[in-house]
């Protein structure tokens, strides 16, 4: 038997990197999972590599979330883990932000999440899980990533709001930070030329001195998930290499 055996999840996300990894891991465990992407060719692939159920959905859209909603509702059962890990960023100095890059950023990771959680309280069963996506680079200062950063910081503070707001349901709110990982998102960061130093660099910053593997951050999601994490609310996951030390 699986640890969440009858679960249902929903991975938003989840055509790549983290968010696939996670879904597989989930799936194996049991649970029946959602998957949402905005890509419909890579998240058709990346659900029949898990066995999950595609919803292709942009969670800065409010008519897709819509939607996605209604397609979870379809299938009768609830959500009782929901790993908000949907988002993104790029480099952009002081000097260099723009609006649409203000945007972008605080869109996807902040109102993407706020949006996806609240959309999905109504079928939340009693006891679920919720997994929300921080990252390091909260903690981190570093140059030119200074609205990354801050949404994400944003998203560890909400997670703990809400575990306040819900725990009469018994729903546990728990932020993962994951520290530099080998995801396709993480590539997208640099021109080709310079990705190499670019993870380079990043497994430099770890105590391990390399990147994390997607697989390694989907054993910690399920860990959040299920109930081997059942006395666990409000609190942050550091997944990281040693990269940070708080």
């Amino acid at each position: 038997m699986g640890q969440l055996d009858g679960k249902t999840a929903l991975v938003t996300g989840g055509n790549s990197g983290i968010g696939l990894a996670s879904g597989k891991r989930l799936a194996a465990e049991g649970a029946y999972v959602f998957i949402t992407g905005r890509d419909r060719t890579r998240l058709d692939e990346a659900a029949a590599t898990i066995g999950a159920q595609a919803v292709q959905s942009d969670i800065s859209k409010p008519e897709d979330l819509d939607r996605l909603a209604d397609e979870i509702a379809k299938h009768g059962k609830g959500l009782d883990i929901l790993f908000a890990n949907a988002g993104g960023g790029d480099f952009a100095t002081l000097e260099q932000v723009t609006p649409r890059h203000y945007g972008d950023n605080f869109d996807r990771n902040v109102a993407g999440t706020v949006f996806t959680v609240q959309k999905m309280l109504p079928l939340l069963n009693e006891g679920a899980s919720i997994v929300l996506t921080g990252s390091t680079a909260a903690a981190e200062g570093d140059a030119a990533f200074g609205l990354y950063a801050a949404s994400k910081a944003a998203i560890r503070s909400l997670g703990r709001t809400w575990a306040a707001e819900l725990a009469g349901r018994k729903i546990r709110v728990n932020t993962l930070i994951p520290g530099p990982v080998d995801t396709p998102g993480l590539a997208g960061l640099a021109p080709d030329e310079e990705r190499q130093s670019l993870h380079d660099s990043l497994a430099a910053q770890t105590l391990m001195k390399r990147l994390g593997h997607p697989d390694e951050i989907a054993a910690a999601v399920l860990f959040l998930a299920s109930d081997q994490s059942s006395f666990m609310t409000a609190a942050s996951l550091v997944v990281d290499g040693g990269q940070i030390k708080l």
